[in-house]
């Protein structure tokens, strides 16, 4: 069956939204093809590289199959007007006649309708999809309204082997005279290695015929080459290439024909800190950088260049080293101008650095930061104060340097470097460089006490300040980051094993706002929602979330999860599932029958037991020696243990429904068999809110 082949060649797109347009373009293309009758039967491709869209739909029918259409009219009793305003919308050759319903006879039409040709679709219909294709930036030139993410050399589209008729209308780069793209059969080459036109027929004959001019359409073929020519590179060495797949993708994204080379860091730029070699051969010039056995920073580069020479790329590799030269020699110059001075003599500059236009400077963050890492030291084992605070002091001061401010994502990594350089113990140094951290669900928890300290008091600060301005998140929106603050607080806080209260580090965390306290709770409730979020993330159920949560007045993460996790172990057991059934049964019971009556059941009189049996009275002692051992289980947050003590309920209480008649004809019976059944709804809600299990 017939294929259509889509090429648009433009200047060079965006890496960063290469990957999108071929999905947009896919989604397109893929509507087109049903628009053209082949609903199932299509298969359509696309690829991208920095100069070429290209979409490839194959099995299309020659056109679209012929239908039989119909249409309901108007009464045969309806106004003359009515009638002729019926046929004049109908196409040339409908048959019209009249049929009876259920409310009367009614015009009905009936036509053939011809399917149009494929050809005639694509050509109608490719115009306006490059028109109106959804870049999310896009140029548009003087005089014309068309738009594309840069300016558009040729079109070519070619359908069951021949060019389809079709134009599209730009104005020309330089914005006086306006270009008519002819839909063609014709496009270029690599634009240095073969830029002669090219003529082509179908796929099979434009992707050789591409290849054969230095073109790789396929942006994977061009990663995997990229990486396994790279890794070959750095082995030669006796190296490893370090590990970037974000780069790599980049990197793909930005050439049509990669040819990879090595080149050599100069020795005079390796006491910098790696992690700024790194940073400014992957920002500024897209060069992979090479590790030793080790795993420390070699000085080696791999670049991808465009372009075959015939020296073998060693003019390419000696141009790319004179310009790392000029590059890292500007990152050398900061590190040797900020080791002049201290980091701490840097911290007063950050008076002159707003951190919120209603939350004051940098450095009165710092102020709160230092008093609330303090104050937090108390629930981190072995926390020292002393380091704590000189941590939080010096945490933002690598603001002020000159190397984060060539290197902005370096910041607290530099930090780091000048504290170890002014002799500050290990553990300082190391809470400066972790304090952001985690920065999301992929990102390291710091684990060290002084690091937890400092970071826990640079997120909790953040949601206290922005809580005191009503800054919240709302509905999507989080323009600071806060519900991703919110998760670090909890992973530092459950990952480290931290037993505090989270409502009162709020409210010492307010008053350095001078808030008003009830904005603790509020926030605490953002906290409850940021942890189900957290352990639902985790695996864990969210009924069993809710449970827990329901309780209310919970604010020690660790114990919250500590009775969650007990919960689902006990309802992951038979004698949860049966116990859980059985609560059901005696709270629908309870709660209609009070309903019904009007009042509640809580007294018990073990007087009016049927002294016949001792089904009542097993039940009811059974439940008090429960609630009486719930109350040291819970004391000792002994939970897994508490929930086996609901397992000893699951007995009496079948054999309690078996054997007795709730509804007795004696009233008052019956109120004290009711007030039994609410006290097992109670005593099982000590551990969890049993109500909110689904299932």
């Amino acid at each position: 069956m017939p294929e259509l082949l889509l090429e648009i060649l433009s200047e060079e797109i965006p890496a960063r939204m290469q990957a999108k347009a071929a999905d947009d373009l896919l989604e397109r293309l893929l509507s087109l093809a049903n628009e053209c009758g082949a609903f199932k039967e299509a298969k359509v491709e696309t690829f991208v590289t920095p100069r070429r869209l290209i979409g490839w739909v194959t099995n299309l029918p020659e056109k679209q199959p012929d239908t039989n259409s119909e249409r309901k009219g108007p009464k045969t009793d309806a106004p003359e007007q009515a009638v002729e305003g019926f046929k004049r919308s109908l196409p040339l050759g409908a048959v019209i006649e009249e049929r009876e319903t259920p409310k009367g006879s009614v015009f009905f039409a009936t036509w053939d309708e011809k399917g149009r040709a494929t050809a005639d679709i694509i050509s109608e219909q490719i115009p306006d999809m490059i028109r109106a294709f959804p870049w999310p930036k896009s140029m548009r030139w003087k005089n014309s309204l068309n738009r594309w993410v840069r300016p558009i050399h040729n079109v070519l589209c070619v359908y069951d082997g021949k060019p389809v008729e079709g134009e599209l209308e730009f104005v020309s780069a330089d914005g006086n005279s306006a270009i008519n793209f002819l839909f063609s059969n014709q496009t270029t080459g690599h634009r240095f290695l073969s830029p002669d036109p090219i003529t082509v027929s179908d796929f099979a004959d434009y992707r050789q015929k591409l290849r054969t001019a230095k073109v790789m359409i396929d942006r994977g073929e061009r990663r995997d080459l990229i990486l396994a020519e790279a890794s070959r590179l750095a082995e030669t060495k006796g190296l490893v290439l370090k590990d970037d797949k974000g780069l790599l993708e980049e990197v793909a994204g930005l050439v049509e024909w990669p040819v990879v080379l090595i080149g050599t860091i100069d020795d005079a730029f390796m006491d910098v800190p790696p992690e700024v070699l790194i940073t400014s051969m992957k920002k500024h010039q897209k060069y992979f950088s090479c590790l030793d056995q080790d795993g420390k920073l070699a000085n080696r580069f791999i670049v991808v260049a465009n372009t075959e020479t015939a020296d073998g790329g060693k003019q390419v590799v000696a141009g790319n080293e004179r310009v790392l030269r000029a590059r890292l020699s500007d990152a050398k110059f900061f590190w040797d101008q900020d080791r002049k001075m201290t980091l701490a003599s840097k911290a007063p500059a950050l008076k002159d650095r707003v951190f919120h236009a209603r939350m004051g400077s940098l450095d009165e963050k710092v102020d709160r930061m230092q008093a609330l890492a303090a104050d937090l030291a108390d629930n981190v084992p072995n926390a020292d104060k002393d380091k704590v605070r000189s941590a939080a002091r010096l945490a933002k001061a690598d603001l002020s340097t000159g190397m984060v401010g060539e290197f902005p994502d370096l910041q607290g990594i530099i930090g780091r470097y000048y504290a170890l350089n002014d002799g500050e113990s290990p553990e300082v140094a190391d809470a400066i460089a972790e304090h952001y951290s985690p920065q999301g669900p992929g990102d390291t928890c710091p684990s060290k006490s002084v690091s937890v300290c400092v970071a826990l008091a640079d997120k909790i600060d953040t949601l206290a300040g922005f809580w005191s301005i009503d800054e919240k998140p709302t509905g999507s929106k989080d323009p600071y980051a806060l519900r991703r603050a919110a998760l670090g607080v909890i992973r530092l806080i459950l990952e480290n094993n931290l037993r505090l209260s989270l409502l009162q580090v709020f409210t010492n965390a307010l008053a350095h706002y001078k808030a008003s306290d009830d904005l603790s709770g509020d926030l605490l409730s953002f906290f409850a929602d940021r942890l189900k979020v957290h352990l639902k993330e985790q695996g864990v159920k969210h009924d069993h979330i809710d449970a827990v949560f329901a309780l209310g007045g919970e604010d020690d993460l660790v114990r919250l999860l500590a009775r969650v996790d007990a919960l689902s172990e006990f309802l992951g057991s038979e004698d949860g599932e049966n116990l859980l059934i059985a609560y059901r049964r005696a709270a629908n019971i309870v709660r209609i029958e009070e309903k019904k009556d009007g009042v509640e059941y809580r007294d018990i009189d073990p007087v009016l037991f049927d002294q016949t049996n001792e089904y009542e009275n097993d039940l009811w002692q059974n439940l008090r020696a429960v609630q009486s051992s719930f109350e040291v289980s819970l004391k000792e947050e002994l939970f897994v243990e508490a929930m086996a003590g609901l397992a000893q309920l699951r007995a009496p209480i079948d054999t309690f429904f078996d054997e007795v008649t709730v509804n007795a004809e004696d009233r008052k019976v019956r109120a004290n068999r009711l007030a039994l059944l609410r006290s097992i709804v109670v005593v099982m809600n000590r551990v969890a809110d049993f109500s909110e299990i689904e299932g």
